[in-house]
């Protein structure tokens, strides 16, 4: 664990694409998809210059300051909350690099994902995560998220 330094979160820009697109294509790798980095990039490279999503990395900095090796990212989309009359902002992406794992990245990504729902009006924030990830789950109840106890999620598969 590398307590030197902390970790530091910012939105990422179009500059950022080539050092974060790796990190997209890993998570997606993490959930069981084929490796495209291609396609990570692709998407990205669209969410990002279009506004539609904001991404925000995490890194260290290096000896001089300047942004290190990122070590995880988050991508958040904003929603509506039609019964609260007032937006939402989805955390849908959230990845770690395996060797910065247990170092406190994912909970300076939560934290800044809080920040920007907070600075943008958000009413809540939502996110999703599969039942066995229990890690996750019990990081985001220690950050005080709340399972959903009165809305059973669906979905309806198009493709």
């Amino acid at each position: 664990m590398n307590d030197a330094v902390a970790v530091e979160v910012r939105r990422a820009s179009v500059a950022d694409l080539d050092a974060v697109a790796p990190l997209f294509d890993a998570y997606r790798v993490f959930y069981g998809l084929p490796s495209d980095p291609a396609a990570a990039r692709a998407w990205l490279d669209e969410r990002m210059r279009t506004g539609t999503s904001t991404v925000l990395v995490a890194h260290r900095p290096d000896a001089d300051g300047r942004t290190g090796r990122l070590l995880g990212f988050s991508q958040l989309y904003p929603s509506f909350c039609s019964l609260e009359l007032a937006p939402i902002v989805v955390l849908y992406d959230l990845f770690v690099t395996p060797d910065a794992r247990g170092e406190g990245v994912a909970t300076a990504l939560l934290e800044a994902a809080r920040e920007f729902g907070e600075a943008s009006g958000a009413a809540r924030l939502e996110l999703s995560t599969a039942h066995t990830n229990v890690t996750a789950q019990r990081l985001y109840e220690a950050l005080g998220w709340q399972p959903d106890e009165e809305y059973r999620h669906y979905e309806l598969p198009l493709r």
